[in-house]
């Protein structure tokens, strides 16, 4: 893609993602989710294979019919309540329908059947920006309608995405789509504190973010797609293969990694708020994610893999990715645990 037209589309991305950071109104919100999906499309679409066209059109079929009911919901709010405000939506249809329309956004269960189907097609640095960047700007919405959603039902669907992410991923052997359920998974988590905490949502998104980037950077610099090809990659790069199982660990939320800070801290508020069965139930599914990061580790670090090998032959070449954000994100997805007492009392100031 030429330079220009990628830094136009970049910019777009980060403009769309400013305004609705930035905007109290409703339809100044729905602009900007508009034009953060516009921007993104043709840089999803630039490899013109069939498989990223089909996961381009899935995508923009989904985030149409959010940004459809975002605005479906914002009007009947105003009304039935005669307010555009986002903090003063108060009418329970509207809320509910704006929620749905956020899960939908952002990949929740129930309705999270596009985004594995929509990963898989990518290739993973676009990938890397639909998990990390595209979230925040539905979650900077989530965060201001929280306080006026059913509780019971951001619980239901935080509880619903975790349980689907740790069983989704559970049979499959792209790594694209092991990470879409892991990030399924993740933001169950962040849902189910929502309403309780909203600063431990905002750590646990920032903690995601960096050790998703880990992940993806971690899979690109090994060129690694699949877990067979990952199983090889331990020949050209021991040490970035050693790392990629820290940072899998960090992602299932293993001591003493950084993935373990937001986990304990959400399962300590969730007890707080006397929610002991919905703990419970989060901790469960937590086990099944973490089976399946396991499972990649096994395959990374402890396999040798047949010599009838139907992957391309990873020579050793001159290396010319840069592996500076690389560098960066597997230290922060690693080494974060110690700061926990700062974080917490920086939370309760």
């Amino acid at each position: 893609m030429n330079p220009y037209v990628l830094t136009i589309l970049l910019s777009s991305l980060g403009l769309g993602t400013v305004l609705t950071f930035a905007s109290s109104h409703w339809l100044l919100a729905w602009m900007g989710l508009e034009i953060n999906t516009l921007a993104i499309i043709p840089i999803m679409a630039q490899h013109h294979h069939p498989r990223a066209i089909e996961a381009t059109t899935k995508y923009f079929l989904t985030q149409a019919t959010a940004a459809a009911m975002i605005l479906f919901a914002s009007t009947t709010n105003a009304w039935l309540v005669g307010e555009w405000e986002i903090q003063q939506l108060s009418h329970p249809l509207a809320t509910t329908t704006v929620m749905l329309a956020l899960a939908l956004k952002l990949g929740l269960a129930p309705v999270h059947f596009w985004l594995p189907e929509v990963l898989q097609g990518l290739e993973l640095t676009t990938g890397l920006i639909l998990s990390t960047w595209q979230k925040l700007a539905p979650f900077a919405l989530m965060i201001q309608v929280a306080p006026t959603i059913n509780s019971s039902l951001l619980v239901t669907i935080g509880l619903l995405s975790t349980l689907v992410g740790g069983w989704g991923g559970l049979n499959q052997t792209q790594l694209r789509k092991i990470l879409a359920y892991s990030s399924i998974a993740h933001l169950g988590w962040m849902v189910l504190i929502l309403q309780f905490a909203p600063s431990l949502t905002l750590l646990s998104l920032s903690l995601y973010i960096v050790m998703t980037s880990s992940a993806f950077l971690t899979l690109k610099t090994n060129n690694s797609l699949t877990i067979n090809t990952l199983a090889t990659s331990w020949t050209k790069s021991p040490t970035l293969a050693a790392l990629t199982a820290l940072v899998l660990l960090s992602l299932g939320g293993l001591p003493p990694l950084s993935g373990f800070m937001p986990k304990w801290l959400i399962l300590q508020e969730l007890t707080k708020q006397e929610l002991p069965l919905s703990a419970t139930l989060a901790a469960m599914t937590a086990l099944l994610s973490l089976y399946f990061y396991l499972r990649l580790c096994y395959a990374l670090t402890l396999t040798i893999y047949p010599n009838t090998l139907t992957a391309t032959a990873p020579w050793r070449l001159n290396f010319t990715m840069i592996t500076l954000p690389l560098s960066i994100t597997t230290i922060m997805a690693l080494g974060l645990l110690p700061l926990t007492p700062a974080v917490t009392a920086m939370l309760a100031l």
